[in-house]
């Protein structure tokens, strides 16, 4: 692929690209944090550094506590940090950047308080394109004390006293633009898996990607927030169409989950007909290909009863309990729908779902 690139064999490397995302995910994993390096030391693999980004994203460890981290390049860097989605509390990122920057610079003393001016100056030239992009009004008064206070030489004067400023008196103006928190688009998905489900809602034979899906994913639920019981998921999506739930499975990290357009209705205690829903098991972080499974057996493809959660398929092709991430009380039995999208019956807990109401963009 790199000879490829070396080439100017331009529709070559583009293949090999999505040859290796598509058939070699896992190898790909195994080596993450080479790859990562080398996606970002070569500006044509773009579709490898899509891909890796989407990883970074849900998994910043992967890269920032890898051996390597310090040699990576300063833009793969920046692509992390220039991210909104960004899995990772601030103080931690701040913690992994300045190692970055330090490892740049050869001789450094190892203590601050022993740093010249001249060593301060070359760490924030070092840092100049990393330093904006740190979230310095979302970290805590503690972090900022005992993280960021030791390096404030290598900020701008101003914005270390808006920061001091923001903390002693928060209601007082400040100069500084302040970059909104890290919001992740989904504690269970990526934007990318959200493209490819959407691809699946269009039965487009070429997948959307993030930059073209044309659904917005509207949050409605979210376990970690609004709790696993039945009674939260019909207060928060009774009678809500184009719905969307994912759930990532405890111990495994499985993401599976159901597209049920007409939605749920607890007033109908039964099954509803639908023609257009499907099931699915996505490709993440340990799992090689996703499982399109589509409805077979249309009056069985909405279950609606009070006395459980969502359920999709007469046998359990997806099925909820209730309380179901202290107990095992989901299921995944093939029945309705065309394939089993997972390869064991047994119940399980999630470590986290959710579920989303899609529009169209404006």
């Amino acid at each position: 692929m790199l000879v490829a690139c070396d080439l100017l064999l331009g529709e070559l490397h583009k293949y090999l690209e999505v040859y290796l995302i598509d058939t070699k995910a896992n190898w790909l994993r195994l080596r993450f944090a080479h790859v990562y390096k080398t996606s970002f030391e070569n500006d044509k693999l773009q579709e490898l550094q899509k891909w890796c980004n989407d990883i970074v994203a849900k998994y910043p460890s992967k890269v920032f506590e890898s051996e390597g981290f310090t040699t990576f390049p300063e833009k793969s860097l920046v692509s992390i940090l220039e991210r909104d989605d960004l899995q990772m509390e601030e103080g931690r990122i701040w913690d992994h950047v300045i190692k970055w920057g330090i490892a740049q610079i050869p001789n450094l003393p190892s203590e601050t308080k022993d740093w010249s001016r001249e060593n301060c100056s070359t760490l924030k030239n070092t840092l100049q394109n990393c330093l904006p992009l740190i979230r310095y009004f979302q970290m805590s008064n503690e972090d900022i004390i005992d993280k960021v206070k030791p390096y404030k030489k290598i900020l701008d004067k101003q914005l270390w006293e808006d920061i001091l400023r923001k903390f002693l008196t928060p209601n007082r103006p400040i100069t500084t633009t302040i970059l909104p928190p890290r919001s992740p688009f989904s504690a269970v998905i990526t934007k990318t898996q959200a493209a490819e489900i959407s691809s699946w809602i269009d039965k487009k034979a070429d997948p959307y990607t993030d930059v073209n899906n044309p659904y917005e994913f509207r949050l409605l639920l979210s376990g970690t927030r609004d709790g696993f019981t039945t009674d939260s998921f019909w207060n928060l999506c009774d009678k809500q169409e184009k719905l969307i739930i994912v759930m990532k499975v405890k111990d495994t990290d499985e993401i599976i989950g159901g597209y049920n357009p007409i939605g749920w209705d607890k007033s109908v205690n039964n099954w509803t007909n639908c023609d257009d829903t499907f099931i699915f098991s996505l490709k993440n972080g340990t799992i090689d290909e996703s499982i399109l499974s589509r409805i077979k057996d249309p009056q069985y493809a909405v279950g609606s009863y009070s006395d459980c959660g969502a359920q999709l398929g007469r046998g359990s092709d997806l099925f909820t309990g209730n309380n179901f991430d202290k107990e095992k009380k989901c299921y995944c039995n093939q029945t309705s729908y065309e394939k089993p999208i997972r390869n064991t019956r047994d119940w399980f807990s999630v470590s986290e779902y959710e579920v989303f109401q899609i529009y169209e963009k404006a």
